[in-house]
């Protein structure tokens, strides 16, 4: 089994960068790992501390349309060059938090997604250095307020409501190319979303160099590289599950606000 990076809170509300062991205890590090954080003599015990987001990014830099399928379930053409948004970091919440259905939208749809980790200070690189500046990987949904995507033209709004990035459950350093992504919806033994990552119409070194020639990326910030064909909505009283091949599992329910 890969190494499961994490984030916990322990019983009095501190915070800790962590290795997972098999057993469950967390052996936790004295810094982020991509800081390189190196393990120290304390451990926490199973009962004894919460997952978080597995990091804090100071943004979340998310790409659409980068599988050539779920373009044409939008209506659209796949992208010349990547399409990139932010989601601001209060969007995001850890696996078996709860997705907050929002008042003002009336069609929320799940979005399964692979989230590179950053672990370097990234600007205007080429793709061979930007693979170099990817840390890890972590699983993601990109929740979307689809009616509201559609009624701005533009997509702060649709994709920033607070809970709209979960994000977890941990961090692993490798990933095959052909790993699968998966996303299932309730009991439904059959996934409503299945590709394989390296499906992908911009691969993750080519998405990093293209965000670094734009915007600085920060050790522990966030790129999602996009959904594959299959997005749908969602209820309050749903439960979301995104599945990666290599990474895990991470699941939410949704509840009206």
């Amino acid at each position: 089994m890969a190494q499961r990076y994490v984030r916990v809170q322990n019983q009095n509300g501190q915070i800790y960068y962590g290795l997972l062991q098999p057993s469950l205890k967390v052996l936790v590090l004295d810094a982020p790992p991509w800081l390189q954080g190196q393990p120290t003599d304390l451990s926490l015990e199973p009962d004894s501390y919460k997952i978080l987001a597995p990091c804090a990014p100071s943004k979340i830099v998310a790409v659409g349309k980068n599988y050539v399928d779920h373009a044409a379930e939008m209506g659209t053409e796949v992208p010349s060059e990547p399409l990139i948004f932010l989601k601001p970091p209060t969007s995001i919440i850890a696996a078996i938090e709860e997705i907050h259905y929002p008042q003002q939208s009336q069609r929320v749809d799940y979005e399964g997604e692979l989230a590179l980790v950053i672990g370097d200070h990234t600007s205007n690189c080429s793709p061979e250095e930007a693979q170099t500046k990817i840390w890890g990987y972590t699983i993601a949904n990109d929740v979307t307020a689809r009616d509201l995507q559609q009624r701005d033209g533009q997509w702060t709004r649709a994709k920033g409501f607070d809970t709209f990035c979960p994000l977890g459950p941990w961090i692993v350093r490798e990933l095959s190319p052909g790993a699968r992504l998966q996303t299932f919806l309730n009991e439904l033994s059959d996934p409503v979303q299945s590709a394989l990552v390296d499906q992908m119409v911009f691969p993750p070194d080519f998405l990093v160099s293209y965000i670094s020639r734009v915007m600085t990326l920060l050790p522990g910030d966030v790129v999602l590289t996009g959904t594959p064909f299959g997005v749908g909505p969602l209820q309050p009283g749903d439960r979301v599950l995104v599945e990666i091949e290599g990474i895990g599992r991470l699941e939410n329910t949704v509840t009206a606000c």
